[in-house]
């Protein structure tokens, strides 16, 4: 019996030297859940477990180079997108990914709006959330923001019960692809309470994960890293629901095995590893 093809994920993001967050995560994750890593980078950062100190971005022009290039040789089954910086890389990963529909479209978006880092630091140009939300959501196969996130794409308070994260995620879902393809998962970790519910808003209806509350402070880089493994499985099994319950699993475990690791002095990171190293 022929073995099946390992599946190949591309992360669109910025870097992280300290390897919790960024491209660095993402590589980790996407192979963590058995797929090849890819990268294009958007920006360079100087940052550790308690800030960013620093932030390069990359010219937009060479960063649709690597995507084009990578596209060029390499069947691409997911796509991973996270830090962009400003409008301008917004709008070349979006005309890149646009590209890529006429050769070999990739088979799934998996769309991080990264707008601030755990510190507090911010990673997006507030000028950049309207490039974000009329040129990238709707080529997402899954949109995967926080509350805050969501908050500030669609101009809203930010959701502080259920019915809020409801009412957001419907609202959300309607700014992506027009065919009603797209989903939402709208983290519930900001919610009040002890209980960290996630929200998958699809054109079939919404779906509830529930998870208790995780209590560590190392917790750099979850988003990054949810979505890669969410980007990863959905190249696998091609199921949104499915892919969202194993990238939840993924990173629940993730987050438990974070104080194994012993990695600086602010928000550590999460334990990508956390079911290979024993």
């Amino acid at each position: 019996m022929t073995a099946p093809r390992i599946k190949n994920v591309l992360s669109i993001a910025g870097s992280d030297p300290s390897g919790g967050a960024g491209i660095q995560a993402d590589i980790k994750a996407i192979s963590a859940n058995g797929c090849y890593a890819m990268a294009a980078m958007t920006a360079l950062t100087a940052q550790n477990t308690e800030g960013v100190s620093a932030i390069q971005l990359l010219e937009p022009g060479f960063v649709a180079e690597q995507i084009d290039a990578v596209f060029r040789d390499i069947e691409v089954d997911a796509v991973k997108i996270g830090m962009l910086g400003d409008a301008a890389i917004t709008t070349a990963v979006a005309d890149a990914l646009l590209r890529q529909r006429d050769l070999k479209p990739p088979r799934h978006v998996v769309l991080d709006p990264v707008m601030v880092a755990k510190g507090g630091d911010r990673l997006l140009a507030e000028a950049a959330v309207t490039a974000l939300r009329e040129h990238l959501l709707p080529l997402a196969t899954v949109i995967v923001p926080n509350l805050p996130e969501a908050a500030e794409l669609l101009g809203l308070p930010e959701p502080k019960t259920r019915a809020d994260m409801a009412s957001m995620a419907t609202a959300l879902h309607a700014l992506g692809p027009p065919d009603g393809s797209g989903a939402v998962l709208l983290k519930g970790g900001h919610l009040p309470g002890p209980e960290s519910p996630d929200l998958l808003a699809t054109a079939e209806g919404e779906f509830w994960f529930e998870a208790e509350r995780l209590f560590t402070r190392n917790t750099h880089g979850t988003g990054c890293t949810l979505s890669s493994a969410l980007a990863a499985r959905l190249a696998v099994t091609g199921d949104i629901r499915t892919a969202v319950e194993q990238a939840k699993a993924y990173i629940d475990g993730a987050i438990a095995a974070a104080d194994q690791l012993d990695v600086g002095q602010g928000h550590g990171p999460t334990h990508h590893f956390h079911a290979l190293w024993r």
